[in-house]
């Protein structure tokens, strides 16, 4: 069995990125929205702002936090339409995945900013959200899941951006995976 080491170490802090989770129903989104969470943990975000009173994925990412480390957090809101106006107040961009946008490719040498919040939606957005973000951005211009528009967009920014986010590190976990060839290590941190 080899161990596959990379070459290059990067941040978990890659570009400012925090996602915006518009819509969640507590019965049924819940598994999903815990993969977008994952997902935008995965690729580099700060954190996830859930337009819920959905505790149960903020608990799930905390204990994710402890075992495998890193600083991602999701906080519960309450007016998404104020998130958005502080983000933007304070410098921020805003991205809308909606399959209507125009193509990822054709936004990603517009897309500048070095704090984004991707707007990831999960019932029908208010249609104002076309209006308040500052792109509105299709991955495919075709239905498919919201986690794997998430994940190609953060994909993309970041290599826009010279950065490797599958190269992300998770500094203060209790448990790391040992990348191999074949087969699977994970390592206990804890004493």
């Amino acid at each position: 069995m080899h161990q596959f080491k990379s070459q290059k170490v990067y941040s978990p802090q890659l570009m400012r990125i925090v996602i915006l989770r518009l819509g969640h129903r507590i019965q049924r989104d819940q598994r999903i929205t815990t993969h977008v969470a994952l997902t935008a943990r995965a690729l580099g975000a700060e954190g996830m702002l859930l337009d819920s009173d959905d505790s149960g994925i903020e608990k799930s990412l905390q204990e994710v936090g402890v075992s495998w480390g890193g600083s991602f957090y999701v906080k519960r809101i309450t007016s998404w339409k104020s998130e958005i106006k502080k983000w933007k107040d304070a410098g921020g961009k805003v991205i809308h995945l909606t399959m209507y946008g125009i193509s990822l490719p054709d936004a990603i040498p517009e897309i500048t900013a070095d704090a984004l919040m991707i707007v990831v939606g999960a019932e029908k957005v208010p249609p104002e959200i076309y209006s308040l973000a500052d792109w509105n951005v299709g991955v495919g211009n075709q239905p498919h899941s919201e986690v794997a528009a998430l994940a190609i967009t953060l994909d993309r920014l970041q290599a826009a951006s010279g950065k490797d986010a599958l190269r992300t590190q998770f500094p203060g976990g209790e448990r790391q995976i040992i990348p191999h060839t074949a087969g699977k290590e994970v390592i206990s941190k804890v004493k």
